[in-house]
């Protein structure tokens, strides 16, 4: 069961790079592109920093926390402590977006951001960094509401 938690962040990954290649191959820095009106566009951004363009340049520090991540996200899956569909989903998409990140971290040396939701005022992002954001919401549900039921269930 834990290999579909593997291709869950494969997919991840895959759907990610993928976009960003596009998105690489097609459209010039700062260029935007509405797909849906007032609701969505394209825009390509590079960003050399953490979530919010946060610390830019420190390469070394994201790879050193991104293989933590990654080192502690498989341990979970692997382990499979948990016996939870929503954790391990949770960890998975985390996986997912954290690889995707460090590959173009790597190679790039900045990491491509695409998606600008034009309804409200917010930094333009991609889809590893979705993964990420969902996988972390669904980890703390899991803690919060179902961790302790489980265990209480289990005495």
């Amino acid at each position: 069961m834990q290999f579909l938690y593997l291709i869950i962040s494969l997919f991840i990954v895959l759907l990610d790079q993928g976009l960003k290649s596009f998105i690489a191959g097609n459209y010039q820095l700062g260029e935007t592109q509405q797909i849906i009106p007032h609701v969505f566009s394209f825009t390509y951004v590079q960003n050399d920093g953490a979530a919010w363009n946060i610390l830019p340049g420190q390469m070394g520090l994201f790879y050193l926390i991104s293989i933590i991540a990654i080192v502690i996200c498989l341990y979970y899956l692997l382990r499979n402590n948990f016996h939870s569909k929503l954790f391990d989903s949770g960890v998975a998409l985390v996986l997912g977006g954290i690889i995707g990140n460090l590959i173009d971290r790597i190679h790039l040396k900045y990491v491509i951001d695409m998606i600008q939701v034009d309804f409200i005022h917010f930094n333009i992002f991609n889809i590893a960094d979705s993964a990420i954001t969902i996988g972390i919401i669904l980890v703390f549900i899991y803690l919060l509401f179902f961790d302790e039921s489980e265990k209480n269930d289990a005495k």
